[in-house]
């Protein structure tokens, strides 16, 4: 087995503000995915890449904020997009911690209530 993650789903309320976030903090742009069930936009995907892809979903009975998955987005320095979540309307859990030789956390909650990490080595 590789990776054992492929595919991850972060789902909202308010979609407009949500992309706003995302778009924001991690310099992006989102693209709106064909779905006849919910209104997906996935974030930037690179078939041949490190990690999972996956998108930002609004769907009908499906709120977000009460899930207990955590996606950890990878970054440079992850202080770098910690830095950027309170302007884009989102709040700080934790701010960046060393986790030792795997590098540097910090949890973040978007605009949904829903809870993400960040990673990087640095």
């Amino acid at each position: 087995m590789g990776n054992p993650a492929g595919w991850f789903e972060i789902h909202v309320q308010d979609m407009p503000r949500a992309k706003a976030f995302y778009e924001a903090v991690f310099g992006v742009q989102l693209t709106l995915l064909d779905s006849p069930e919910a209104e997906l936009w996935a974030f930037p995907m690179q078939a041949e890449a490190y990690g999972a892809p996956g998108a930002l979903v609004k769907m009908q009975g499906f709120p977000s904020g009460g899930n207990s998955v955590l996606v950890y987005f990878s970054c440079a320095d992850c202080a770098v997009q910690a830095g950027k979540v309170e302007a884009a309307g989102g709040r700080i859990q934790k701010p960046r911690m060393s986790i030792g030789q795997y590098g540097h956390i910090a949890r973040v909650f978007d605009t949904e209530g829903n809870m993400i990490g960040l990673h990087s080595m640095q």
